[in-house]
Parts: structure tokens; sequence; C-alpha cells
């Protein structure tokens, strides 16, 4: 049962990804009739929301485009620094909801942040008990439950990350067409698609994990009633 569960959820992660790249692909060679580029956009969402100690940032690496709580920057790669597409604005608003969040205190946000270092802390977990058990160096109780509540903090996080994520399109969405940065019509429904698209990635995420999870704990429950 588990196993088609597992596929199932690699199907639909897989799904999503491809959804993502297909809508980013199509909307990035579609320019906005505002002309802005990403950075600009960001700037000015930021701007709007009395946000002057934020620095937008662009980057060449692999963290991919996000806002860094700790540092106060909005990161962008360089194609959505630079860029004027729709799929450049869509993503700079989106990282700029974050700052407003941040900004608000949004409660979410406060506990993604918060919840970040168990995250770290349990993440090596998922990689080195299997191996470990596999060698016999620990007990197969103790791997089961050590992955469940590696699991469970990961499942925790990404449950925390899924208003976290919506509430920042939503907030893009909005803005971005009170300001006429972006304009009614195909370019709205532009950016609805490519931000709908990457939100299903983080709910493809939480049901692997969640998949992961009760593949650890139900043996043990079961266990248990013996």
């Amino acid at each position: 049962m588990f196993l088609l569960l597992f596929i199932g959820t690699m199907a639909i992660s897989l799904f999503a990804m491809a959804r993502v790249k297909s809508a980013m692909a199509k909307y990035s060679q579609v320019p906005a009739a505002s002309g802005l580029s990403g950075a600009e956009a960001a700037r000015r969402i930021l701007h709007m929301a009395g946000i002057d100690h934020v620095d937008v940032v662009s980057h060449d690496g692999m963290m991919g485009d996000h806002y860094d709580p700790i540092h106060k920057r909005l990161v962008l790669s360089r194609e959505n620094f630079a860029g004027r597409s729709i799929a450049a604005l869509g993503v700079a608003a989106h990282e700029a909801g974050h700052a407003i969040q941040d900004k608000l205190g949004y409660a979410p946000l406060q506990w993604r942040m918060a919840s970040v270092g168990m995250v770290n802390f349990v993440s090596p977990m998922l990689y080195v008990v299997p191996i470990v058990a596999m060698f016999g160096l620990i007990p197969g109780k103790l791997a089961l439950m050590t992955m469940a509540i590696a699991f469970g903090v990961m499942m925790l996080f990404q449950l925390i990350t899924l208003p976290v994520e919506f509430d920042a399109s939503r907030r893009a969405k909005v803005i971005l067409g009170q300001t006429g940065m972006i304009a009614s019509g195909s370019e709205a429904q532009g950016v609805e698609k490519m931000l709908s698209a990457a939100a299903m990635t983080y709910v493809a995420a939480f049901i692997s994990t969640l998949v992961g999870f009760l593949a650890y704990l139900l043996p043990l429950l079961g266990g248990s009633r013996n």
C-alpha cells in the first residue's frame, strides 16, 4: 500500500514541478506591459509598504529566489532581477510579499523562522539513520522512532509553509493588479497560473512528507498493540 502511495506522491511532485517549469518557461518570454524589471517591481512594492530597510539583490547561485528575514534581503535570480517579463514580476512580487509578512509579524512566517533550527537538526537523520540501521548499528524500533520524529518535524514545517506561500502569492497578485504593474486580462491570468503552479509544489512536498511520516509511524503503532 505504501509503495503505491509513494509512487503516487512522487508522480504528484513531478507533475507539480513540471507545471512550474512549463509556466516559468512560457511567461518568462512574455514581456510585461509596464516595462518594469523584477528588481524595480520589488523595490516599488517594498517602498509602497513602507519597507526601506530591505535590499533587493541578484544572485547566480542555486539558492533560488527567496526573502531572507534574518539579513533583510530579497534575493532574485539574475533572470528575474533584470527580466521584464510577467514571470519576473510575479516572482519578485511574491518574494516582496514575504517581506511584507515579516513587517506585519505574520504568525505563520514567524513560526517557520522559529522552526528552521530544528529542521536543520533533523534533516540529516533522514539520510543517516537508514544507513546506520541497515548495518545493524541501532535497533530497528529506535530507527523507526527516529525516522518518524524526523519526518514529523519536516511535515509540520511544510504544513506551516503552506499558508506562508499561499498568502505571499495572494498579496503578489493583489498588489500587481492594483498598482497596474501587471495589466488585467492575459497578464493577470499568466501571473495567476504561474503562482498557482508554484504553490502546488509546496502541497506536493507536504503530501510526500506525510506519507513518509506514516510509513514509519504506523509500524510503531502496530507493534505497540501486540
